[in-house]
């Protein structure tokens, strides 16, 4: 059974981190990109950092700088360190798994994890 078990969401002040992980069960996490999804109320989901297998990353204009993935094959595990928070940043966020660069369409999602950035 494949899943995908997102944690360390939470509530944060403006100018805090958060880091948040994702660990993977059931699928051969090496085969995979894997991405960081982020949805606010009343808005749609939206990409906001990707790893490739090879290990190259690429993030959302909105994020660079500030956000940073990474992942380790040997855990299965994705990563989203979120520094420099704002509350703009507040929304759930998805890791997901892709194949054959389907970005808008991944092979299997987590369940998500709440981040609320707030004083």
């Amino acid at each position: 059974q494949v899943q995908l078990v997102e944690s360390g969401g939470g509530l944060v002040q403006p100018g805090g981190s958060l880091r948040l992980s994702c660990a993977t069960f059931g699928i051969i996490f090496s085969n995979y990109d894997m991405g960081w999804y982020r949805q606010a109320p009343g808005k749609e989901r939206e990409l906001v950092a990707r790893i490739f297998r090879i290990g190259s990353t690429d993030y959302a204009d909105s994020v660079k700088g500030r956000f940073t993935i990474s992942r380790d094959n040997a855990k299965n595990t994705v990563y989203l360190q979120m520094n420099s928070l704002k509350p703009e940043d507040t929304a759930v966020y998805y890791c997901a798994a892709v194949r054959l660069g389907a970005w808008n369409r991944p092979y299997y999602w987590g369940q998500g994890t709440q981040v609320t950035v707030s004083s």
